[in-house]
């Protein structure tokens, strides 16, 4: 069972991972980009904001997802694996820079994870008031310095791309309780337990 976590910086998907990793010991926790000795390099430039190239950031990208697909998702997929982020977010971040089609980049994806689609996402949604809020907490990086129109713009991809690939899904509000989101996360996810 593959689960990814996706939405924008600051909606709460670490708090809630962190929450599970706590209680389910048996699941094996991942990320992207960073979870692979190449993905720690690749995150390390891609949040230094020196990429000018949006394509050589979206190659980047696509090559640490080609990684840690056959690091960590393809010899585990026999458990239950959740992902702080994956290629939801990537096509969602590459939309919102206006250079690519969905269509193209849905099929760089596919190949980089060897057409190995989420059994489940789980998606967090934001607002303007919680995300300047948040925002205004934390050192921001070079993708978060885009604004925060562009992250909104992000997460609207991120809804869409879910509803056209007809992933099985669900919107968390992420202005909720961190209470209620994780037991709405547990009664998503329980009946792969």
């Amino acid at each position: 069972m593959y689960i990814l976590f996706e939405g924008i910086d600051t909606c709460g998907k670490t708090t809630q991972i962190e929450l599970l990793k706590q209680e389910f010991k048996q699941i094996i926790f991942t990320k992207e980009p960073g979870a692979t000795e190449f993905g720690i390099k690749a995150r390390e430039i891609l949040l230094s904001g020196s990429i000018q190239s949006k394509k050589a950031e979206l190659l980047l990208f696509l090559s640490d997802r080609a990684e840690h697909y056959e690091e960590v998702i393809k010899p585990n997929l026999n458990k239950t694996i959740i992902s702080d982020r994956g290629f939801i977010s990537g096509i969602s971040y590459a939309l919102a820079n206006e250079d690519f089609d969905f269509d193209t980049l849905l099929k760089l994806n596919r190949f980089s994870l060897e057409d190995t689609m989420p059994d489940k996402v789980i998606l967090f949604q934001t607002n303007m008031q919680t995300l300047q809020q948040r925002m205004g907490e934390k050192t921001l990086d070079g993708i978060e310095l885009r604004g925060l129109e562009y992250l909104l713009s992000v997460q609207d991809y991120m809804i869409s791309s879910v509803q056209k690939i007809r992933l099985n899904y669900i919107i968390i509000d992420a202005s909720d309780s961190v209470e209620n989101i994780y037991d709405k996360i547990k009664e998503y996810i329980k009946d792969e337990q």
